[in-house]
């Protein structure tokens, strides 16, 4: 924890330029929020307006509770000072850094953004640096370490109150770097708005979360301001820029114009950091790139451009060969990211995260470089999100895989059925055999019971995830661990 750190009201008001309104003398603020359940005596309480709720509505609670002034977008009847700003969501960025002691001038802080990818990046960088000697803190969507300590995370990228609030504690806790994931929802949302990023990746952009951002287009530029927008300390940060994809080269075109340090990678002939002499293996791969010869045991060639992506922002960070190869090695595998579960099984069993068009197909092709026989791929799409997706997932399973079984994600509030036939409407008149199990745990039952000798299975969707969210409530659900105790089951003969 952060040790409390008083701060004038008027050096906030300052930070976040805003007018003074509400009544009592200047405070002494001793933290910031804006949930009013985590107001502690001294707060400055935060009235975001939300999707689902408006945070002027809960400024009296968080009042009670003993918060010494209010952001707010329209003053409030309430006896404690208040600051007014146009949008008290983006005021949330500019305060939390000057209260936290702006932390990011020290910490050296390394950003990966794109629709896949994002992930498997990050924990490479954070290996990178840590052969650098960098002291790496990581803060993503699998997992946070603060000065090693791991933690559990409910965003990929935390509100800017926690954002900075992390930051701080791993200064507190010896980091001197930071390997991150940056969602798309963060920069719209203007919780990176403060960080001063001595490095960004962009992986690539495919279609995704239009629930929320509307068009391509839009979550594109979600992805651009991040690059463009200059930060906190007026620069623009160097760029590293996968260019497999036309989001990537339009991105890397702007950049150039823009004169930002820019390195672009991927497998395409013009990228600057390319793999030569690539070796596809079923143990990993081995290439050379930058000047430097890499062998990593990240499967696929989709992780080949991931490893690219680190090696591209180990050089925009100052790398030297023996980190970047040191690195490299190090990461054996990241938590549900083509995630092999071996109990004995005379096939093979992989759990990944892919849950776009996209990562679905990147997936099943390196899986079918590994398939001696058939393919066989579990599957399901998620309630309340971009419902376009699914016959696209629908087609890129069928077209790929020999024998798909849909089943059920995270259907939300949405009926798992009504999921599933959007589904399996895109997979009509493919190739595969194509059958339907809502139950997630009967599904990858099903899939392991099919599977002979020689045969891939992927299960896909949730990856490392550890629940599984209906209308009512979140039950406990691992496809790792499904998938394990299925491979038991099937070697002790146990019906499933």
């Amino acid at each position: 924890m952060v040790e409390s750190r008083p701060i004038e009201l008027e050096t906030l008001r300052q930070a976040i330029g805003a007018t003074r309104a509400g009544s009592g003398a200047s405070a002494e603020v001793t933290d910031l929020a804006f949930d009013d359940t985590r107001v502690v005596s001294g707060s400055l309480f935060f009235c975001v307006s939300g999707l689902a709720a408006d945070g002027h509505g809960f400024a009296a609670a968080a009042v009670e509770r003993g918060a010494a002034a209010l952001v707010v977008e329209r003053p409030l009847p309430l006896p404690v000072p208040q600051l007014v700003v146009p949008d008290a969501r983006a005021a949330m960025a500019p305060a939390a850094n000057v209260f936290f002691g702006e932390p990011t001038r020290e910490l050296e802080v390394a950003a990966v953004t794109g629709t896949n990818g994002k992930t498997t990046t990050a924990f490479l960088l954070f290996a990178l640096l840590a052969a650098a000697g960098r002291r790496p803190g990581l803060l993503g969507t699998i997992e946070c370490r603060v000065g090693g300590e791991r933690r559990a995370v409910s965003h990929t990228t935390p509100e800017a109150i926690e954002l900075q609030r992390t930051f701080r504690e791993m200064l507190d806790a010896g980091d001197r770097s930071c390997a991150m994931e940056a969602s798309s929802h963060a920069s719209a949302l203007r919780r990176l708005d403060a960080v001063r990023f001595a490095c960004l990746v962009f992986t690539n952009l495919t279609r995704d979360h239009l629930d929320f951002h509307g068009t391509m287009d839009g979550y594109y530029q979600a992805k651009r301001r991040l690059f463009v927008e200059p930060g906190p300390d007026g620069r623009r940060p160097p760029a590293a820029v996968g260019v497999d994809g036309p989001h990537g080269r339009r991105l890397a075109a702007e950049l150039a114009r823009l004169d930002v340090p820019l390195l672009t990678f991927g497998l395409a002939a013009d990228a600057a950091v390319r793999p030569e002499g690539l070796e596809l293996t079923a143990a990993g791969a081995s290439f050379s790139a930058a000047g430097v010869r890499v062998t990593t045991r990240l499967r696929g060639r989709f992780n080949v451009a991931n490893v690219l992506g680190a090696i591209a922002a180990g050089r925009l960070l100052g790398l030297d060969d023996g980190a970047i190869v040191r690195g490299v090695e190090h990461v054996t595998g990241v938590p549900g990211r083509f995630e092999a579960i071996d109990e004995g099984q005379p096939f093979t069993l992989l759990v990944d995260y892919a849950h776009t068009p996209d990562a679905l197909r990147n997936v099943l092709g390196a899986a079918r470089e590994l398939a001696g026989r058939r393919l066989l791929c579990v599957f399901g799409c998620g309630g309340d999100r971009d419902r376009g997706k699914r016959p696209l997932m629908g087609a890129a399973a069928a077209e790929l895989a020999d024998h798909v079984i849909v089943t059920s994600d995270n259907p939300r509030s949405e009926a798992p059925l009504a999921i599933i036939a959007e589904v399996v409407a895109g997979a009509a008149g493919a190739g595969a055999t194509v059958e339907i199990e809502p139950d997630r745990r009967g599904a990858i039952r099903r899939a392991v019971a099919l599977a002979g000798d020689g045969d891939v299975v992927v299960i896909a969707g949730k990856g490392h995830e550890r629940g599984q969210t209906f209308a009512d409530r979140t039950v406990p659900f691992s496809d790792v661990e499904e998938a394990a105790d299925a491979l038991r089951r099937l070697a002790a003969g146990t019906p499933a």
